[in-house]
Formats: structure tokens, sequence, C-alpha cells
């Protein structure tokens, strides 16, 4: 069985400091999907509808550019991947990194932040980006935790 990976876009941080934590319990690699133009504060404005952010969850076809790439994305066949809900869903450059690889055969384990939603119809809406992928509903990461805390979640997948 191959080494996960663990591959996440943090807008503000909290994403990030929970995908650390689980690469640590799954001892998985770690891969930041970082936005060729970065999310400021005014972008990440969720109650102005003029927002970076707003405008592009508004549009189902936007596909913000990602500055970096995963070097040998063949040599893992689980990912976790990670991202804050925005939404009630998972932030387009989400499906901007799915679209950017082959992920057949390999299952995508989601993961998140939030401050109040869960993965609703997350799963779903991401299928089409990684078509022959699994990709299933993880866990939400909120609040306190250790990479202790996460073991039990990173072996139910490793």
């Amino acid at each position: 069985m191959s080494k996960p990976l663990v591959a996440y876009f943090s807008a503000s941080g909290q994403t990030a400091k929970k995908a650390k934590l689980l690469a640590q319990a799954a001892n998985a690699d770690l891969f930041e999907i970082q936005p060729v133009e970065p999310y400021s504060r005014t972008d990440l404005s969720w109650v102005n509808k003029k927002s970076r952010s707003s405008r592009e969850m508004k549009d189902p076809a936007a596909r913000p550019e990602i500055a970096n790439t995963v070097e040998n994305i063949d040599a893992y066949d689980t990912i976790f991947l990670g991202f804050p809900i925005w939404w009630y869903t998972a932030p387009r450059i989400i499906n901007t990194f799915l679209e950017g690889y082959d992920f057949s055969g390999k299952t995508i384990v989601l993961f998140a932040t939030s401050g109040g939603s869960g993965f609703g119809s997350t799963a779903d809406d991401l299928k089409p980006s990684a078509p022959g992928a699994t990709i299933l509903d993880g866990k939400m990461l909120n609040g306190r935790m250790s990479a202790d805390d996460l073991k039990p979640f990173a072996e139910q997948y490793s």
C-alpha cells in the first residue's frame, strides 16, 4: 500500500492546521494547494456579494488558477483532500485541483473546516471534476484536536 497524500487549500490558516495534524496522524505526504492570486481578507468576505469568493462560488464554471503542482500524483492511491466549506460546498479551487490530474482508481477522502455547516452535497458536487475516482465524505475537523485524535480517522482510509 502506498503512502497517502494530504492535499489542502486553506484561505485563513484553519484548514492548514488540521491538514498538518492529519498528515502527521496518517504518516502522509503534505501538499498545499496555493492559488496564483492569494485570497485577501476582502476577497473572503462572504457577506459582500461582489467579493472574489462570492463571485467564484456563484459561478459553477469558475476555476481559480493554482500556482503549484503535485510532483507525482501517480504515487498515491489515497488522497485526503481538505478545504474550508464555502457556501455549503468546496471552494472552486478544489475543482481546479481535481481537474488538473487523473484520479482514476484513486480514493479521495474529504475533510473540511467550517464555522457551522457540514459537507452537505460536497462529495457529489466534486465527482464530475474527478471521473473514475471514489470520493468519500470523510470528517469535519472543527475544534481543538491533536494528531492522536486523528489517528483513527487516518487509519480508517490508509
